[in-house]
């Protein structure tokens, strides 16, 4: 019998029993609906937290001071405590490797901001004039300092744009006001361009920059370094870059060179992708496994219905075998029927994850991303979902005796 024949009966057996066939896929449908919003999620996911941390610099380094010294009871010295790093350190990473192009010496501090009758607690950054070559980051309006402000300690500053929706609400131009930062007066000499949220949900717009001496001299009276920012020539080369940093600060701090004493750590952009990267990867993997269990259960439901059917059709099959229908015309029939059933479901699955995937970007602001081969794939299981399920069924049809068939009542 021709394949467009036996499709033309699979067809017509479904539509006598639309409900059924409908409460059939309906496990298919959840199953593959349930993959492609969960895979879209983790997709979206994974691609918002790789460009947000690119917008922080894709080559950008970070060195911290770490301690492997315990304290009396077994604590470890904390970050904030440490002064293993100076502005020297940075010099000679600036100097000592081909491999970086930018370096900035930073510290931080919290505090109240006040302008006029309008305060706001905020964060005082000080960084070098490389800070935002290395953070790809202007200003929106004013100018940045320059090298002659860092040196002099010039109490100037640059305002986030969500410091400067608090501090001046009515619409003034903050350029050329002063502020005062505990207590300190600032004068403003530019607002930053907006970066919004970074990767952990923090606030990058709620900040004051200012020279590096400034903040490390007139607000925190400290001789050490923070942190030190550093931006490797390209992405190709911010691993070589990486430990170029740590020979050089090895050498500096006069430590072994195997690095088991180590009193800093370097970070580069691309570790902290690829780390975030495939946590939410094994996220996506987990969910889409769990959603992937109803597709068994749906399998597991079309097996059902397809021995129904075999039940139903008894007299049915006996007489198409007496007629001259062979066993894998009988085998084919049903096989078919099974597959229709896994694919229309797959199909109405497919639509709903993608309406679910843009009702959750609309209502929940949730980043999705749908890629084709999630799509190619749900089809590629449902089809695989057809043939196994409804394989054993099928084969029990076709093996039926003709005889026998036509005496079941």
């Amino acid at each position: 019998m021709k394949f467009s024949n036996l499709f033309k009966i699979a067809w017509k057996a479904l539509l006598r029993n639309k409900l059924r066939a409908f409460l059939t896929m309906l496990g298919i449908i959840i199953g593959v609906a349930s993959v492609i919003a969960m895979t879209a999620i983790g997709q979206g996911s994974k691609k918002s937290i790789s460009e947000q941390l690119s917008s922080m610099g894709s080559n950008m380094i970070t060195i911290r001071p770490t301690s492997n010294v315990n304290v009396s009871g077994g604590a470890r010295i904390g970050a904030s405590g440490l002064r293993t790093l100076v502005s020297a350190d940075a010099d000679a990473i600036a100097k000592g490797s081909q491999n970086i192009s930018s370096v900035s010496s930073a510290v931080q501090t919290n505090g109240q901001a006040i302008s006029g009758a309008n305060n706001w607690p905020t964060q005082l950054q000080g960084v070098n004039v490389n800070y935002f070559k290395i953070r790809d980051w202007d200003v929106s309006n004013g100018s940045l300092f320059t090298q002659r402000d860092d040196a002099s300690s010039n109490k100037v500053c640059l305002l986030g744009q969500t410091v400067v929706n608090n501090l001046f609400k009515n619409g003034e131009d903050p350029i050329g006001s002063t502020i005062r930062f505990n207590k300190v007066p600032m004068t403003v000499i530019g607002v930053l361009a907006m970066k919004g949220a970074n990767t952990f949900g923090q606030d990058q717009d709620d900040v004051i920059i200012a020279p590096f001496n400034t903040v490390q001299r007139r607000f925190l009276g400290i001789t050490w370094v923070q942190t030190i920012y550093a931006s490797s020539t390209s992405e190709n080369t911010s691993a070589q870059a990486s430990d170029d940093i740590s020979n050089i600060l090895r050498k500096q701090h006069k430590l072994p060179p195997d690095g088991s004493s180590d009193d800093f750590s370097v970070r580069t952009q691309a570790e902290l992708i690829s780390t975030m990267s495939s946590t939410s990867q094994l996220l996506t993997v987990l969910l889409s496994a769990i959603a992937g269990i109803s597709l068994i259960v749906g399998g597991i439901g079309i097996m059902n219905i397809m021995y129904v059917s075999v039940t139903e059709r008894t007299k049915e099959i006996g007489l198409r075998m007496s007629i001259g229908a062979r066993g894998k015309d009988i085998l084919f029939q049903f096989l078919i029927e099974a597959i229709l059933i896994s694919i229309t479901g797959g199909i109405i699955g497919v639509v709903l994850g993608v309406t679910a995937s843009t009702l959750v970007t609309t209502f929940l602001s949730w980043p999705t991303y749908i890629t084709t081969s999630s799509i190619i794939l749900s089809f590629i299981v449902c089809a695989i979902t057809g043939v196994f399920f409804g394989y054993y069924p099928a084969l029990k049809a076709s093996k039926l005796d003709p005889i026998e068939a036509l005496r079941y009542e």
